[in-house]
């Protein structure tokens, strides 16, 4: 008798911020569906964020499993606890030492690599040694980046060319070369890295040079989003990359996109039940992502840009009760009762995103907000503030054309916020003026609105049996299933 078909196993380690954590998990559990064994390797305080929806997945016969490892906090030089980058309080002394603590996770990866000996690894970006361990083992390293091809494709061609170096002025347009389309930027919009040596640039350096010797990267996209930089990705540039996405509309049920990230400091039920009292199209929704800080006289200035606009909103705001105290306007809540909603810290943001009432989204241009935004047909409002969000809003407005910005125009690492008193980046006018252009519904809103829902029937088809984004991870199992075993 033939001995049985061997399970392809795949190990996941994503790394530990919500940004990164949540579409690596989606797309472990995207791999399980599809009959492969999944090991997500995670520390003990970031497992419980899924671990409600793998328990879930697990009911339903999926094979996927969890391996904890210690966060490395003393020797890095981090209290305990901090195990999460959202979890950082001060971050310009922090984040470096979480950066630095990644390192620190080669050999207990070496260990779980030997004792397991699975198929393939996918590590995040952020773990650009990966490769090489995954190479001693003869396992094929998958990079994930957790961004699209285009702000891959610009940063490629920043890189390449450095166009931003011979630019005088801050303020001052200038084109990236080498691109499918005429993409301008400003030097202000770029992150300091590319402009002045750094700890981050060397660690990104590291991420630049991984990528080009590992096995291949994949994608939380889709084909039809970004055709031209999909192809530039691999063709160009030269890289094999897989689009396997949106990885967040494998989560169909209200659980599961209720359950998604941290708990919600709001029943869902009570959210949609707001909801559900507004108009199609009528409510705004804000939120920052999970790492962002604002000033407290930028969070004045969106709690009357948002009042003054009068349309429906919920805000989703992340800072402690006393600093509320400082910013907030006095009476505010009283005032928008029934008119504006406010969650914080947490929010059910697909859930929010794919309700009928949802008509616009204020958003820092992250790349999953961008995508989920995309997968429910909403416009946007960009508001980039840090990472390769500057390169995504361009996506946004200039390419795909479902998008107003709000007028940032200066990279801020994680926003420049947590309190003080620097002055506002973008005023209370600005925010009105970009809510009246999305939401006041003239010709060029509803053309946006449009563009928007012909994407949502994208996105869908692209993840559906004999869609773009399902055939590119068939073709992707069917090629890991055909390299050779490592020796155990």
């Amino acid at each position: 008798m033939g001995s049985e078909p061997h399970q392809l196993h795949t190990f996941f380690f994503p790394l530990m911020a919500q940004g990164h954590l949540l579409p690596a998990i989606d797309m472990a559990r995207l791999f399980a569906s599809r009959g492969v064994k999944v090991t997500i390797i995670t520390t003990p305080l970031n497992a419980p964020l899924f671990s409600k929806t793998i328990d879930r997945d697990n009911q339903l016969g999926l094979d996927i499993s969890v391996q904890l490892i210690p966060f490395p906090s003393e020797e890095a030089g981090l209290p305990q606890g901090c195990e999460n980058i959202s979890s950082i309080t001060n971050f310009s002394e922090m984040a470096p030492r979480f950066f630095n603590a990644l390192d620190l996770f080669q050999n207990p990866l070496q260990e779980l690599l030997q004792n397991h000996s699975p198929d393939c690894l996918v590590a995040d970006m952020f773990f650009p040694w990966a490769t090489d361990i995954a190479a001693k083992f003869g396992i094929p390293r998958l990079i994930f980046h957790g961004t699209s091809f285009f702000s891959l494709c610009v940063l490629d061609s920043l890189k390449r060319y450095t166009p931003h170096e011979n630019i005088k002025s801050e303020t001052e347009n200038f084109i990236v070369p080498g691109l499918p389309d005429q993409i301008e930027l400003m030097r202000s919009q770029l992150p300091n890295h590319l402009k002045t040596p750094s700890d981050l640039g060397k660690l990104l350096e590291r991420v630049r040079e991984s990528e080009g010797n590992c096995y291949g990267v994949l994608v939380n996209s889709f084909y039809e989003l970004e055709p031209a930089y999909a192809d530039h990705y691999r063709k160009v540039i030269g890289r094999k990359a897989w689009n396997i996405g949106p990885v967040s509309l494998s989560n169909r049920d209200i659980a599961y996109k209720a359950q998604r990230g941290n708990i919600a400091s709001i029943d869902e039920h009570a959210c949609l039940s707001w909801l559900d009292s507004k108009k199609p199209n009528s409510v705004l929704y804000v939120s920052f992502g999970s790492v962002a800080r604002f000033t407290d006289s930028q969070m004045l200035e969106i709690a009357m840009g948002l009042e003054d606009s009068g349309y429906p909103f919920i805000w989703v705001v992340r800072s402690k009760e006393e600093d509320e105290q400082r910013w907030m306007p006095e009476g505010f809540e009283e005032r928008i009762k029934g008119k504006g909603l406010i969650i914080r810290d947490w929010a059910p943001q697909v859930l929010i995103l794919d309700h009928p009432a949802v008509g616009g989204f204020v958003t820092h241009c992250g790349w999953n907000s961008t995508l989920e935004s995309v997968s429910a047909g909403v416009p946007m409002i960009t508001w980039p503030l840090f990472a390769e969000q500057f390169y995504n809003e361009k996506l946004v407005t200039q390419v795909l054309r479902i998008g107003v910005c709000v007028g940032a125009h200066e990279w801020s690492k994680f926003g420049g916020g947590g309190g003080g008193e620097k002055a506002a980046a973008v005023k209370r006018e600005d925010i009105e003026k970009a809510v009246e252009q999305l939401m006041g519904g003239g010709e060029e809103a509803e053309r946006m609105r449009n563009r928007a829902m012909e994407l949502k029937e994208m996105a869908r088809s692209a993840v559906e049996g004999g869609g773009s984004s399902y055939t590119d991870l068939t073709a992707l199992i069917e090629e890991l299933g055909l390299h050779p075993q490592p020796a155990v």
